[in-house]
């Protein structure tokens, strides 16, 4: 009989997946033994750390859009289709239209900002995490010669870094126009330091410093009145702004609170090692879509696919689950429009940014063009 594997999301972490696995289990797959459904919502695949520089107008929209179907290996069957519930009991996931059985699912549904979360944020607020948002936030930059941005940031977000590079990037990016003197850039954090890992906050304070960015921790936003441009936080502070750039807490998909399979913000209790959904020997959950408290970013998605591949393809082929999943994370800090740094940790080692130079800065341009390949699985 076959073995079915559906591995739910067609985003970084759910595609890496099903093209490892594909590449893996290449005899399995042509002698019916093993089949790999990979169900996504969406027929365009986007590589969501472009939104930054769509901001800056450093690179245009459809620079970082391939269609999903042409990044997918051969022996993957790709579904488009919206997925209502999922069925850990009943061994199935299904939509309005079918329902799919499995034998092993890897929920790689990934994570959304949640613009509702406070008052006013929809209706006022700009942002780079969505296609839409990067794309207005680029227009509204590029027309801005004098005023106050206000940078807010809630949490969990993905990408964690991303609120302090764009702070210096829009820093970088007046300079080069020859204004910055008169844009003010506020940016505010809700804990007491200007970013939750302690080496990346004193990484970035000493520049800060030196730029003129004004920074304020201990800001959990309330409320925004978009008539009067102002947001107002939980003490009853209020901050006027001409410009404001949100990063609102995220939450977990739909499909995962609808299954009430996640906790409150939709996120899958996973181990942090087996990578396997808590009470479940079946269930892989991977990228941002866990629990984990470790960077919801593309490179854990990475890092985690290996050990969750070589764990599943062993398991098929009737061999022992040996891999574990170390918490291992890298990701790098843009420091202007032309100057980056580079971390990585895990569970056992603490950040430690390296020295900016526009060498990183160009590693990570290249990554972007590498990810086409390494989604498909070849890197």
């Amino acid at each position: 009989m076959t073995q079915r594997v559906v591995v739910l999301g067609g985003g970084t972490a759910g595609t890496m997946v099903a093209n490892r696995l594909a590449r893996h289990l290449t005899d399995q797959i042509r002698s019916k033994e093993v089949e790999i459904l990979l169900i996504t919502n969406t027929e365009k695949h986007l590589y969501q750390p472009g939104y930054l520089y769509i901001a800056f107008n450093e690179k245009a929209p459809e620079h970082f859009i391939r269609e999903e179907r042409d990044l997918i290996h051969r022996d993957v069957t790709l579904i488009v289709d919206e997925i209502q519930k999922i069925e850990p009991d009943q061994n199935r996931v299904r939509s309005d239209r079918a329902e799919y059985p499995y034998d092993y699912l890897v929920i790689a549904t990934g994570s959304r900002p949640d613009f509702d979360s406070v008052p006013g944020l929809r209706e006022s607020a700009h942002n780079f995490y969505t296609l839409d948002g990067a794309t207005r936030l680029r227009d509204t930059l590029a027309g801005m010669k004098k005023g106050r941005i206000l940078i807010t940031v809630d949490i969990p977000h993905k990408c964690p870094a991303a609120p302090l590079e764009i702070a210096l990037m829009l820093d970088d990016y007046f300079r080069k126009r020859g204004v910055r003197e008169q844009v003010e850039i506020q940016y505010t954090y809700p804990i007491g330091r200007i970013h939750s890992l302690e080496s990346v906050a004193e990484w970035a304070l000493p520049q800060f410093e030196k730029r003129g960015i004004a920074y304020e921790t201990f800001f959990n936003l309330e409320r925004v009145d978009p008539e009067r441009k102002t947001a107002i936080t939980m003490d009853g502070e209020e901050h006027p702004f001409d410009v404001l750039i949100s990063v609102p807490a995220h939450q977990g998909a739909q499909v995962i609170l609808d299954s009430g399979i996640g906790d409150e913000m939709g996120f899958v209790p996973t181990d942090r090692h087996t990578l396997k959904m808590e009470g479940s020997d079946n269930v892989y959950v991977i990228g941002d879509a866990t629990n984990l408290p470790i960077s919801k970013a593309g490179s854990t998605a990475h890092y985690q696919s290996e050990p969750l591949v070589h764990n599943l393809a062993s398991r098929l082929k009737g061999l022992p689950e040996t891999a574990i999943y170390n918490g291992k994370v890298a990701c790098f800090l843009e420091n202007s429009l032309q100057d980056a740094s580079f971390i990585t940790f895990d569970y056992e080692n603490p950040p430690k940014p390296a020295a900016t130079s526009e060498l990183l800065h160009w590693f990570k341009m290249a990554y972007g063009e590498f990810y086409w390949l390494n989604v498909r699985g070849i890197l």
